[in-house]
Formats: C-alpha cells, structure tokens, sequence
C-alpha cells in the first residue's frame, strides 16, 4: 500500500513473452496485473498501459476523473497513475504494457512518456488511426516471434519497433493538448465577446470575424467547452439576461425585448416562447 492505502501493482514481468520489458495482446476478462489485482477496484501500476479500443463506450476512471472511450479511441495510463476498471463496460481491443525502463533514456525524452500534462484520452483521426494500428500490429508480430531471431536481438527489434509506435501516439497527444488549449482560448474569447455583446449582437459569424476565426473554428472551440452550438451559447445568453429582466424589473415587455437585441416586441415574444415553452408575460405572472 502507499501512503493514501491505494494499493500499487508491478508490471507482471513472469507474463511477458520471453521476460522481456514489455507485452501486447487483446484485452478481455481474464487479463490481470497480479493474480491478487482486483481490476474493479482503485490501485495504480508501475508500468505504463496503452489500450487501443475496437469496440465500446468504455467507461474508465483515471486519477478519480472519468474518461469515455469508444471504438478507435486510445487511452493511455502512466506509472503511478490511479486507476479503475468499469465492471460494467467490455474492454475489446489491443492493450500494450510496457516497464519502466525498457526503452533507453533518450526514447524516453522523445516519447514524453512522462508527460502527466497530456491527456490520458486520445482521439485520432482516420489516417492518425490506421498509421497507430498498423505499428501496434507490427510491434505484436514482433513480440510473438520469438523464433527467428536471439533474444538481444528479439529484444532489441522491440525496443526499435515500440520506439516508433509510442513517436506516433506522443505526437499524437501533445497535438491533442496544444488543440485543447487552443479550443480553450478560443472559447474564453467567445465568452468574454458574448457577454459584453449580446444585447446586441447575435449572430455568430460577426463574433467570428471580430475575433479573426473561421466560423468552423468557433463551432469546434464551443462544442468542446459546452457541448451546444455558438449560436445556442449566444441565445442561452439573452434568455438568461431576459428572465432576469423580467423577474426584477417592472419593464415593458417592449423595452426588455428592446434591452436583449430585439426591437420589435413581436419578435422577442416569439424567441422567447420558443425558447422557454412560455411568453414573456407568462413568465412574468408565473413568478408574481
């Protein structure tokens, strides 16, 4: 047990085909660290894993936050990492492990495999996919075939051919990051624009053009940060202002349509229902 009783598991070296510092096989049930590693429970490991999914949504906690990954998804748990298994999802797919130590120090730095920074959960796209399938296809013949070569050589071909896989994912993951935050940027201004503007400014395109991104690029950033469209974000926005309006003021409902963007009372009317199930007017009796 370590300190906080979150018990640590060693990379189960007796598994390893041949003993050496890796292994690579299918996921299922019947896959452990340690005979005494109840997967559904909360402990960590010393070795890193990589499981590549074919099937899913998979539901697994890492470092007590919760990560969903589903068919083409990638996660990838460092050393020391706290984890948990879902006893209710089926894990399908490829998973790797690998010891510490395994790859020389220089693969290490070039890999970042100790990037605690980068996100756990990966995401690549179509061509990213195929390119980190067939090296995880590679790396497992490799590691299967303990006939045709020595073991120092054996062992040195995994070492090359897990280099070049983990080159593929590490770029992958700080590509993911660097778009994280550049999402997160982009969302902040959005923010920022939309509550100094709304009371003026609808439309999406506008908020793109004054803050220099494409239209796409801003459903992108606020699809991530929120999950609904910028043109939802922008609505939520004045209907928010609206209520407030309404509950706390004794404006007319003109000039609080007025105040949210709309000068024709008949219009914010309309948005409002539509956006509420209810009139300004009933919404204002409903809590008077």
């Amino acid at each position: 047990m370590d300190g906080d009783g979150i018990r640590t598991f060693p990379f189960p070296a007796e598994l390893a085909v041949g003993g050496v510092g890796m292994q690579i096989g299918p996921m299922g049930s019947d896959r452990t660290w340690h005979s005494d590693a109840p997967l559904h429970r909360v402990h960590r490991i010393d070795f890193h894993v990589v499981m590549l999914f074919t099937g899913g949504p998979v539901r697994h906690m890492i470092d007590f936050a919760e990560y969903r990954a589903t068919a083409g998804d990638l996660l990838w748990i460092r050393p020391g990492q706290v984890h948990r298994f879902s006893r209710t999802s089926e894990y399908r797919g490829t998973v790797l492990t690998m010891q510490p130590g395994f790859l020389p120090r220089a693969t290490v730095e070039a890999t970042g495999l100790y990037r605690y920074d980068l996100p756990p959960l990966l995401h690549p796209d179509p061509a990213q996919l195929t390119a980190l399938r067939a090296a995880l296809e590679q790396l497992r013949r490799e590691y299967e075939d303990t006939a045709t070569l020595p073991l120092s050589l054996h062992t040195a071909v995994l070492r090359h051919t897990l280099t070049a896989f983990l080159l593929r994912l590490a770029h992958l993951a700080a590509s993911s990051a660097e778009a994280s935050r550049q999402q997160d940027t982009t969302f902040t201004l959005f923010r920022d624009a939309v509550e100094q503007g709304f009371a003026a400014n609808h439309s999406v395109s506008a908020y793109a053009d004054a803050l220099g991104y494409s239209r796409r690029t801003l459903v992108r950033a606020v699809r991530a940060a929120t999950g609904e469209t910028p043109k939802g974000f922008i609505d939520k926005r004045v209907i928010l202002e609206a209520k407030r309006l309404l509950a706390h003021t004794d404006m007319p409902i003109g000039r609080v349509g007025a105040a949210v963007g709309f000068p024709d009372a008949a219009n914010f009317s309309k948005f409002f229902h539509l956006h509420t199930g209810q009139t300004p007017v009933g919404f204002r009796a409903e809590l008077r």
